[in-house]
């Protein structure tokens, strides 16, 4: 043993010797050092110097250190190494600190500034010490300055401004506790100016922090910065009730947007940091009132449309039965018909709705068991159909009941399609959506990146693993809206079947022909969007907004079939060519967010495609489809040409329909123009641009022809029509805030980021979600009731534009 012991001491021996040779320090000097004092000393490789300092830490008050470094001889061959030996922890650094940026640039860092990790204590009070060590392998003399000071405000206050100066070589971090009664705070951090770039974190009350550029990202979470950066922190996810503030300048700013300045000539050449900014941090509680109240905001206004709607229902009902004639068969035994008692006016009335509901079910099965044999070709069967066809569609007057021939059973099977085809796209659509969003919210809780999705950061309430469950409550209109206009939609359908089953002459020789499939497509498709966009608002993103738009085109496009419909019946789409045509529009859309953004190729290739389909519709509008795409087609236009045109000069036959599609045209031509020449960087928006001109347009021209030929417009469609347009009006100013874009980077679009106001849970976009899923519900409901004035009128009367 005692040999041992000898052979140990002899290395040890050995070993320090080998140190001192190798480090050449000779001196090892240590000092008693105070606080807010300035300590210049110089350091070489032979001498090494060790601060002591010592201060009183207690349980209920926290006190940050902070160690100031700066060296005032930047030509040393070596830098200086500082190590801050504490009683759990040792911190280290060098000066110059040399910190990367992109393509492995250097930038050199001459003064140093870093906070002490203060470990909690469970005595009441407690001196500690802690040591700094100063020294270099350089020969020559290094002077510094060296401060270690008490950091003042280190605990921040709820509702308390306070602002500090930070550069990537002097970052900065401080300490909130959550107060008693106070689950949700919000963190603000704000820059007068846009750059330099920075990155505020949420750490833990643990020990190291990353306050550096190269490993703030480790733990925590984090997010760049310009002039806005917010983050909500939750009481449930720190146990020890407390967090700290980290910011951090990064060296660059191109992550945040902004340009690199220059590319060194050699990768090893260093280059000036430049100045650094003046911040400010903001603590805001979140009150627990605020999401009870947002949800009982959001039901209540929700709600509110199904009583109205119920107490219109009751109203019509009680109209009704006071002008239904009096029943000769009067239950009440020895009055007559005409002074019946309201009660048993009224009892008899229900009574005969129940009976009419009873025989509703057999006649619903006996219907469907005959349209089972039924194609929708039958009527094309025979040979000289095609003949009659050309005959009547192309009458210079055209009249409902020219283009209502087909039979009633066939033409529901077919419009039925587009329901149950809506509703099988919807839950194939909808899992994978709702599977990949779940995933984009867990990375982001699991790695704290707040820049994977573009939240409104200064209005985002979360709860549970949602990051902005305000966004995601805002779309329940889409979903409860939709839901009533399809319960609107059945009671009417049950009225029509209710009618032909009393063989009704205006059900069966008047009007509008009803036909109620795209309705109901209409309604799921309004209840979809709500769902898809709640998900897209879960982790928005530009890789996943397709989710919030792609039943915007499907609601567009149902639209525009539905009005042709109306007085189309016969000529009407098919479900499977108009959701073809659909999905063709979302895989372009696709596309022009994958490879559009300023790929001169591609919007070339779409703007030809743009136009050569608008061609094609409107030839197909315009001949109701009574013409043939063949190789003979060039030289049937360059006839029509010359014998309309150059032989004798003949107007249109059809004015109405050439006028609509000659606007029809200029509106496309300008919007391909557009693309072509600006090339938008959101390419869904704009392609809902189109979608929206082009069915706007479309319900202006039949108004306006609705009117001119005669037809009116009852006072429960006008009022809807009032209604809509000044609720879209409001919902556009809303929609066009900008509370955030995917077309920036992350700390750009935080820049656009605003405060809530709508009960302190609801930001401008969520009223946008309110208004929007009212005005589209309006707007269905425009559809519905603006041809209830043709009810009783012939169809051979009512006139086809």
């Amino acid at each position: 043993v005692e040999l041992a012991c000898l052979l140990s001491l002899l290395l040890l021996l050995n070993g320090v010797e080998l140190f001192y040779s190798v480090g050449e320090i000779k001196t090892i000097v240590q000092k008693d050092a105070e606080f807010d004092a300035n300590y210049n000393d110089m350091v070489t490789s032979e001498n090494q110097t060790i601060y002591a300092f010592n201060h009183t830490i207690s349980r209920n008050k926290t006190e940050g250190v902070r160690v100031s470094v700066d060296v005032l001889s930047n030509k040393s061959e070596s830098p200086i190494l500082f190590v801050v030996r504490q009683k759990q922890g040792v911190l280290s650094f060098q000066v110059p600190l040399i910190l990367r940026g992109l393509y492995q640039r250097k930038y050199p860092y001459y003064d140093v500034g870093r906070t002490l990790c203060q470990p909690p204590t469970r005595a009441a009070s407690e001196t500690q010490y802690f040591f700094v060590d100063v020294s270099t392998l350089s020969s020559q003399g290094t002077n510094y300055q060296l401060r270690v000071s008490r950091v003042e405000s280190f605990t921040l206050q709820t509702n308390k401004k306070f602002s500090f100066t930070a550069s990537p070589s002097q970052p900065q971090y401080f300490k909130y506790v959550f107060q008693d009664g106070v689950d949700t705070v919000i963190v603000k951090v704000n820059s007068d100016m846009t750059f330099p770039c920075s990155v505020m974190s949420i750490q833990d009350i643990q020990c190291p922090i990353y306050d550096l550029d190269n490993n703030v990202a480790f733990i925590g979470m984090y997010q760049t910065m310009t002039k806005k950066g917010a983050i909500t922190v939750q009481r449930k996810d720190f146990p020890s009730n407390s967090f700290y503030v980290v910011v951090v300048v990064k060296t660059e700013d191109e992550a945040c947007g902004g340009p690199l300045r220059f590319y060194p000539l050699r990768p090893d050449q260093l280059i000036d940091a430049g100045n650094r900014s003046k911040l400010t941090v903001n603590m805001s509680s979140r009150a627990v009132e605020a999401y009870v109240m947002g949800m009982l905001f959001c039901l209540g206004i929700f709600f509110s449309f199904y009583l109205l709607t119920l107490l219109c229902v009751c109203v019509m009902c009680w109209i009704t039965f006071l002008h239904q004639p009096a029943t000769p068969l009067n239950p009440v035994v020895g009055l007559p018909a005409h002074v019946v008692p309201p009660l048993d006016r009224m009892t008899l009335f229900c009574s005969s709705l129940l009976q009419s509901e009873r025989s509703l079910e057999s006649v619903a099965r006996s219907r469907q068991e005959s349209l089972s044999s039924i194609e929708e070709d039958d009527y094309d069967t025979l040979d000289d159909i095609h003949s009659d066809k050309n005959i009547v569609r192309t009458k210079k007057f055209l009249y409902v009941a020219d283009l209502a021939r087909k039979d009633k059973r066939i033409l529901s099977k077919k419009y039925q399609i587009y329901f149950w085809n809506i509703a099988t796209i919807a839950v194939f659509y909808a899992l994978p959506v709702v599977q990949l969003v779940i995933t984009y919210q867990t990375v982001v809780n699991v790695t704290g990146n707040q820049d994977i999705c573009y939240y409104n950061f200064l209005c985002a309430h979360p709860l549970g693993a949602l990051s902005a469950f305000n966004n995601i409550l805002s779309n329940l209109g889409y979903v409860m809206l939709g839901l009533l206009f399809l319960l609107i939609v059945l009671k009417r359908d049950l009225a029509q079947n209710r009618a032909l089953e009393r063989h009704d002459v205006n059900a069966l020789e008047c009007g509008i022909p009803k036909h109620f499939g795209l309705f109901y497509a209409m309604g799921t498709a309004l209840m979809m969007e709500g769902l898809l966009s709640a998900c897209y608002h879960v982790c928005p993103n530009y890789t996943n907004f397709q989710f919030d738009t792609s039943f915007m085109y499907m609601i567009a496009g149902l639209c525009m079939l539905k009005l042709y419909q109306k007085r189309h019946p016969d000529i009407n789409a098919s479900a499977y060519t108009a959701y073809a045509c659909l999905a063709a529009v979302i895989f372009f859309s696709v596309l022009g967010v994958v490879f559009g953004r300023d790929n001169t190729a591609f919007w070339i290739v779409f703007s030809v495609i743009h136009i050569l389909a608008t061609l094609l519709l409107s030839t197909q509008l315009y001949y109701m489809g009574r013409w043939r795409l063949n190789a003979g087609i060039m030289r049937r236009i360059v006839y029509v040409i010359y014998t309309d045109c150059i032989r004798q000069c003949s107007g249109p036959m059809y004015i109405d329909r050439m006028v609509l599609l000659v606007m029809g045209n200029i509106v496309n031509w300008s919007l391909a123009a557009y693309g072509l020449i600006q090339r938008p960087n959101d390419f869904a928006s704009y392609l809902l641009a189109i979608a929206i001109c082009n069915l706007l347009l479309y319900f202006a021209f039949y108004i306006i022809m609705k009117l001119r030929s005669g037809e009116r417009i009852k006072c429960l469609a006008l009022v809807c029509i009032l209604f809509t347009a000044v609720v879209w009006g409001f919902a556009l100013y809303f929609f066009f805030q900008g509370l955030s874009t995917w077309q920036k980077t992350p700390a750009e679009s935080r820049e656009h980021n605003r405060d809530c106001i709508l009960l302190s849970f609801f930001d401008d976009h969520d009223i946008w979600h309110f208004l929007s899923s009212i005005a589209m519900f309006g707007s269905f409901l425009v559809l519905l009731t603006m041809d209830d004035d043709l009810d009783t009128v012939q169809r051979d009367k009512i006139y086809v534009f």
